[in-house]
């Protein structure tokens, strides 16, 4: 079957020159898929600030919509504005709004200590003018106190302003829809676009969601680690799983998806082969 399924991608920006030729051609491959937009990470502190917009200018002048990745922890309003300026001449319309990580050597958040603050700044200096995305967590953010505490923290993003939401990578489809249900309920109706991750690599996969918090379900990592150096299986093991997950996701009512491609992009073309979208 075809589809008209939105679908948008997640890049991180290049640190070398070979970097950058080689990312730009898995982008011309993965714009088969025709996202809707493609978002660019930035490092802690906003410490990848420079390439994230360069690269977000490449996806632009490719004729797809780039959304920058924009941290507030320890900025200040002066430098906040200033990069807003830079967005608004960069022809940036789209912006993903996240409070960030704190880097090594920084004691204190700065003016900004969530990124309710940061959605609420860019709405109070620049109006309607940009799309703001920010993230979602259905099995709740790391450093949250409970699972209470983490969906007031969402919902005080939307009140601020944000315009719809990208959430963490999950395998748990009903996690998903009971965090979209929750926050209904507290009045954050923006869509909540599911972040799903392609398997291609085991111990890649589990060191990725040990550090931000997803579950990897028990019968999942068993399986993989099972799986040991076996790459094939891995990926075909991989490629069932997630293709399950995404067409359980649509059934549902998610609005799309959002791929991490971790900057490759044989997985994600397998997959929306798999599905036929």
């Amino acid at each position: 079957m075809t589809s008209t399924f939105p679908v948008s991608l997640e890049f991180f920006p290049a640190k070398t020159p070979d970097g950058v030729a080689k990312y730009a051609a898995v982008r011309r491959e993965l714009y088969a898929l025709k996202p809707a937009f493609c978002s660019v990470t930035a490092g802690a502190g906003g410490s990848t600030h420079k390439g994230t917009l360069s690269m977000v200018q490449d996806i632009f002048s490719e004729g797809v919509e780039g959304a920058p990745h924009f941290t507030c922890v320890g900025a200040s309003t002066d430098s906040i504005r200033d990069a807003l300026a830079q967005f608004r001449d960069a022809g940036i319309r789209r912006i993903v709004a996240l409070r960030g990580d704190l880097p090594s050597g920084y004691g204190s958040f700065g003016e900004f200590r969530y990124a309710s603050d940061l959605v609420a700044f860019i709405r109070a200096e620049t109006g309607d003018h940009f799309h703001i995305e920010v993230a979602a967590y259905p099995e709740m953010h790391p450093q949250a106190k409970s699972p209470q505490a983490d969906l007031q923290a969402y919902a005080a993003k939307v009140h601020a302003g944000a315009n719809s939401a990208i959430t963490q990578l999950f395998f748990n489809a009903d996690a998903y829809f009971r965090f979209v249900d929750e926050a209904r309920k507290l009045g954050a109706d923006v869509p909540v676009v599911p972040g799903v991750m392609p398997i291609t690599n085991a111990s890649g996969l589990i060191r990725f969601a040990d550090n931000t918090g997803a579950e990897i379900p028990r019968w999942i990592r068993l399986r993989l680690q099972s799986y040991g150096d076996d790459v094939e299986s891995i990926k075909a093991f991989g490629l069932d799983v997630v293709t399950d997950l995404c067409e359980r996701l649509r059934a549902g009512g998610a609005p799309g998806v959002h791929l991490y491609t971790m900057n490759q992009s044989g997985a994600s073309l397998a997959l929306f082969k798999r599905l036929g979208w």
